[in-house]
């Protein structure tokens, strides 16, 4: 049967057309339950179970199946996705309704219809001819939904009264909605509020802690006055905005002062585009990340922010008054120069909440079930949650969703998720800071994987079309130890005219992952591969990153070649692009490829083919260098784990060869040429990579600190600030260079990806290249995917796509790469950091030799070279006499009592782990010598 839906579409020019599609009802869509004669018994999938016994309901005692509307899916997806829950109806209206509305709910409902052991099934109601419904005159689009969703619920209880009598399953509408559970008893349909439902599962009480706890603005809770003042409506904001009396932007809470925010304004405005927001009204339940609408005060109205560091530490949830005295903390006489644009939420535009970590601060009232959250993100105010398992809970590490913030409650309401276990354990804090720095890290699907090539995997005719074999030449990879990832290969050889032939062999991943699939959309939003201390999560699945697109010795693999003829002066003569065959000759690390090169007696085809790669690498560093190129240094860490506990037994920096600057040279060159090349073909659409020079601003601390030690500093240019470094030796204090280099980095901006024909500037400061991408990693990297398939379009061997040439959608994916990587590189580090507590829990109190790289009020920041740790030596401690300090922001200084404390003062510290708080343990320094406070 056929239908047909009639709508006018305005036109850009002004006109009106008529649009007509044609909606097809059928009788063959099957109604999901086994054995169901009227369906003919044919379902494809995951079907309901024919005697659904679990859960026991004493609402329900007898066999049923549930079918939620859209606001319950939306809302209470923690409940539906618990294993306790199945034999779930999902509607098209609810599932169409959802999407539009959430694409993460839509996401994880999609996932959960996909787990057999589940039992949901998705009915095609809308092409279902019986319970198909049109919309009625009058009638919007809301209640015609609701409508449709009352119809699908009779027809159900209908159609299974054709089961056998034993066989009868009900099927239970459940809406949270008073009007639309009225009209279903009215009509005859079984309907439950969600909780009426979830409370009368008497064996699953559980299950009651991850209700959602939806009291809206006007829903207060029972006591308490009104303490925040009311969000304006989204209209009144949008309006507001327009006329330029509110301003938007992204509320950024701070870490320090959960007093004090800030927020990012929207949009090209050069003036105010950060204000500050203080104290807990003018926050008025803004959660860090939200997009929100803000008032600017007047001038006379303006602060500075705050120096106080404030942590909320309170208990007790009402205490208003202390709130009080901690913001009149904050108003400190300043200096006209420091006030900033003020301000106030008046409203917000989007919530961008996400279930966060944490633990449970266990209330003081017996037999409380009312207990407040603690999240390991300090930005994130604590949530009051109603649990029943308070003292299960007590010491691990959970998960907790915010439903709402009433006017008159201090926090937000929300409710439990899930518990990941005891605190401190490694698998657990491993997935607290992989889901705190939003790192996807589930199991790659069947979707994903089904668009993997089948094994065995052989190389085909098909796939040497557009193809070179380089299979003859000596090609290896140099690596750090137990690397299986190996996205790159080199080779060098002499040419007949006495030229030399340079080869960067790269995985050639996007044969594998073609666009738009289920596997490229996966490999986007994951955006990047992530290295933890001892895990590494995958941007692609294993299958590919270890095997096929790794770039192993001794089995035929296909790459992307970039191959230059160069004089022996490292000049290129030539440049060419070509997807090719090749087969790794040896796959080297780096102290193995080092010791080649070093060897009297070894003079085979790769140790000669290294040694040229190494003689034109030192040339072309030279000459980067020479072009201003900066040579920075930060610490890395490496730990040597227990092979059985795998816990870290030792630590230390990173050891550098000339072998990791001869693989980086000829990487840097790769990129710079294929940077050229896809701009030149793509003008508009090349995915590029830039490094914004830093504002003068941000080199303050680093030309103070090497005053303190006379030393000059020029940051006119990346190559004044690169003389300046190379020249800033001192014969009696060799580790200064490095800490001035250390410095450096810390003033500098982050590289980020961008559209070329997006933005003007893609100089890149750090490199000195004016023109830079990645095409190197692709099995780590998305960027260098995408590139791959430029420079692939670019010499005709492989065809283009729309979204590949469109550069709105190129920015976007610039975007979601950009995050990526800021929270990897976030991950990394926590996890370091964590690793390192383990450590120094196994040690004890070590003391080490340091040297000062800040100067702080009340403190000084070091650093340990043998760890490459980082950490800060407070002067003043609870419950201890302050002692006389004296900061100079000039020189930079700290005079403790009589001591004086200068940049790159070498002191020694002891260090020993803090475990005073349970959530946030800590390295804590003090300092062994100078003594500056009398013990």
């Amino acid at each position: 049967m056929l239908k047909s839906k009639t709508f006018l579409k305005k036109t850009r020019a002004g006109g009106v057309m008529k649009i007509v599609r044609e909606h097809y009802l059928r009788d063959d869509i099957g109604c999901g339950a086994p054995g169901c004669s009227a369906c003919g018994g044919a379902h494809e999938g995951p079907v309901l179970e024919p005697q659904p016994q679990d859960p026991a309901s004493t609402l329900c005692p007898s066999p049923h199946y549930l079918l939620p509307d859209t606001n319950v899916l939306l809302h209470q997806i923690d409940v539906l996705e618990d294993p306790a829950i199945r034999n779930v109806i999902v509607l098209q209206t609810v599932l169409q309704e959802v999407r539009n509305r959430s694409a993460p709910v839509y996401k994880r409902i999609r996932d959960v219809t996909n787990n057999q052991e589940k039992h949901f099934y998705t009915f095609t109601n809308e092409h279902h001819r019986e319970t198909y419904v049109e919309q009625e005159q009058g009638e919007n689009a809301n209640d015609r939904n609701d409508r449709a969703i009352r119809v699908a619920a009779k027809w159900y209880n209908e159609h299974l009264k054709k089961l056998s009598a034993e066989n009868q399953p009900q099927v239970i509408f459940i809406t949270n909605d008073r009007k639309n559970k009225e009209k279903a008893v009215e009509e005859g349909i079984p309907a439950f509020t969600c909780e009426e439902y979830i409370k009368s599962l008497t064996a699953n009480p559980e299950l009651i802690d991850r209700l959602a706890c939806l009291s809206e603005e006007g829903n207060e809770i029972e006591s308490g006055k009104i303490i925040f003042s009311e969000h304006l409506p989204l209209s009144k904001l949008q309006q507001g905005i327009k006329s330029g009396i509110y301003l938007q932007g992204t509320f950024r809470a701070s870490r320090e002062n959960y007093l004090e925010a800030t927020v990012w304004i929207h949009g090209d405005t050069e003036e105010n585009k950060e204000i500050i927001l203080q104290g807990l009204k003018h926050l008025n339940r803004a959660i860090h990340e939200d997009i929100v609408a803000v008032e600017l005060f007047p001038k006379s109205q303006w602060v500075a922010p705050s120096s106080v560091v404030l942590h909320d530490e309170g208990q007790n949830e009402d205490d208003m008054e202390k709130e009080e005295e901690k913001e009149r903390m904050l108003k400190t006489t300043v200096n006209e120069k420091m006030l900033k644009p003020t301000g106030r939420v008046v409203g917000i535009i989007k919530r961008n909440w996400r279930p966060y970590c944490g633990m449970l601060s266990k209330s003081g009232i017996k037999e409380s079930r009312r207990h407040l959250f603690t999240p390991a993100d300090r930005r994130i105010p604590r949530i009051r949650i109603e649990t029943r398992q308070a003292s299960t809970l007590e010491g691990r590490r959970i998960i907790v969703a915010i439903d709402g913030w009433p006017r008159n409650s201090r926090y937000p309401n929300g409710h439990f998720v899930k518990n990941l276990g005891d605190v401190g354990e490694k698998e657990t804090e491993t997935e607290v800071l992989l889901l705190e720095h939003d790192v996807p890290h589930q199991p790659f699907s069947q979707a994903v994987l089904s668009f993997l090539p089948k094994m065995p995997w052989s190389i085909t005719e098909k796939d040497m079309k557009h193809r070179v074999d380089l299979r003859h030449l000596c090609v290896c990879s140099v690596d750090p130890p137990g690397c299986t990832d190996i996205d790159d290969a080199l080779h060098c050889r002499e040419l007949e005219n006495g030229n030399l032939e340079v080869g960067v062999h790269i995985a050639d991943v996007s044969h594998f992952i073609r666009p738009g699939n289920a596997l490229d959309q996966e490999s986007a939003r994951r955006g990047t591969t992530v290295y933890l201390c001892e895990k590494r999560i995958d941007m692609v699945p294993e299958l590919l990153s270890s095997n096929l697109c790794s770039l192993r010795c001794d089995v035929d693999r296909l790459a992307f070649s970039c191959i230059w003829e160069m004089n022996h002066n490292a000049e290129i003569l030539r440049t060419k692009f070509t997807k090719s065959v090749i087969n790794s000759k040896a796959s080297l690390t780096y102290a193995e490829a080092q010791m080649r090169i070093d060897s009297a007696t070894m003079n085979d085809d790769i140790t000669t083919s290294l040694r040229g790669l190494n003689k034109l690498a030192k040339i072309l560093k030279r000459r980067r260098i020479e072009n201003g190129a900066l040579t920075l240094s930060s610490p890395e860490v490496r730990f040597h784990m227990d092979s059985e506990t795998h816990d870290p037994i030792d630590l230390q920096t990173k050891e550098l060869r000339e072998t990791n600057s001869m693989v980086e040279e000829f990487m840097l060159l790769a990129n710079i040429s294929v940077a050229k090349k896809i701009h030149e073909e793509f003008s508009e659409h090349a995915l590029l990579r830039k490094h914004p020079a830093p504002p003068p601003s941000n080199y303050e601390i680093l030309v103070k600190a090497a005053k303190s030690k006379n030393l000059e500093i020029n940051t006119d240019t990346a190559k004044s600030l690169a003389d300046s470094l190379d020249r800033a030796e001192s014969p009696v204090f060799p580790y200064l260079n490095t800490l001035l280099r250390i410095l450096a980095t810390r003033c500098m901006m982050q590289a980020v990806y961008f559209c070329s024909g997006m933005d003007n500037d893609f100089h890149h400061y750090g490199l000195a290249s004016p023109i830079y991408t990645h095409f190197t990693s692709p099995i780590r990297r998305y960027a260098d995917i995408i590139v791959h398939r430029l420079l692939a379009v670019a010499i005709g061997a492989d065809c283009t796509y729309p979204e590949l040439t469109d550069k709105h959608k190129l920015a976007d994916i610039c975007k979601n790469l950009n995050y990526r990587h800021k929270m990897a590189q976030y991950a990394q580090r926590a996890s370091v950091a964590f690793h390192t507590q383990l450590f120094f829990k196994s040690k004890g109190i070590v003391s080490e030799e340091a040297y000062i790289l800040f100067v702080r009020k009340n403190a000084i920041v070091v650093l340990i070279p043998k760890y490459g740790l980082e950490g800060t030596v407070f002067f003043e401690e609870k419950d201890k006499p302050k002692p006389r300090l004296i900061y100079d922001d000039e020189i930079p200084s700290l005079k403790i009592e009589d001591t004086v404390f200068h940049v790159f003062d070498k002191v020694k510290v002891k260090i020993m782990l803090d475990s005073s708080n349970l959530q946030h343990q800590k390295i804590r320094m003090a300092l062994v010598e100078p003594q500056a406070i009398a013990s």
